[in-house]
């Protein structure tokens, strides 16, 4: 969440939306205005708004001496979340948090945010309390519906589950003989090649 401190919103706005739309600012003026704000016609954005915007666009304003916006934590991260997570995080559904929990609470510490080393503490501990229990579902998928365990999952933890049954499946297709046979060197074969044939007529001389 963030909340407007100066006027200079607009035009600072405004020239970043004009970078992405690579454009003059005055065919963007009004569409720019509506896309920020869309529940009141106003042309201005007034000291004090409460929006939401893009990660990206609050670190532009809110870095340095630029100080156009101040930045609140995001709600998903705040005490209470925080507080639920380090109760029991295995039971918390990260997806509905955010698809991407793990790297778009990394990135808020860009923003030097008061609670940015709580948030980054809790993400840490919520890895360390899930991984086990994300990888012992890997190695049991195969036998076992865990739709509703993965769909709790956020895209990195999905990622990591992928990889774990990977595995599995490449130890069984070993296990079971269905993968590459092994072979002797071609090294040791021309070795034992040599021993057969054994000393030539001229090292005999």
């Amino acid at each position: 969440m963030l909340v407007m401190k100066r006027m200079m919103i607009k035009y600072e706005l405004l020239m970043v939306w004009m970078q992405e739309k690579h454009d003059s600012a005055g065919d963007y003026k009004d569409e720019l205005n509506s896309y920020l704000d869309q529940s009141t016609p106003d042309p201005d954005i007034g000291v004090g708004t409460k929006l939401e915007l893009p990660l990206w666009l609050a670190k532009y304003l809110h870095r340095d001496a630029r100080g156009i916006v101040s930045v609140e934590t995001p709600k998903t991260y705040r005490e209470g979340y925080r507080q639920i997570l380090a109760a029991d995080p295995s039971v918390v559904d990260l997806h509905r948090l955010g698809p991407h929990f793990y790297l778009a609470g990394g990135k808020l510490a860009v923003l030097n945010l008061p609670d940015t080393q709580d948030v980054l503490k809790t993400l840490l501990q919520t890895f360390q309390g899930r991984f086990r229990q994300i990888m012992d579902g890997s190695q049991n998928a195969l036998h076992t519906d865990l739709t509703n365990q993965v769909n709790m999952l956020d895209q990195s933890e999905r990622k990591l589950f992928m990889a774990g049954q990977r595995g599995l499946l490449k130890f069984q297709s070993w296990e079971s003989r269905e993968s590459e046979k092994l072979s002797t060197s071609s090294v040791v074969l021309n070795q034992r090649k040599r021993k057969w044939v054994g000393p030539s007529k001229e090292s005999s001389n």
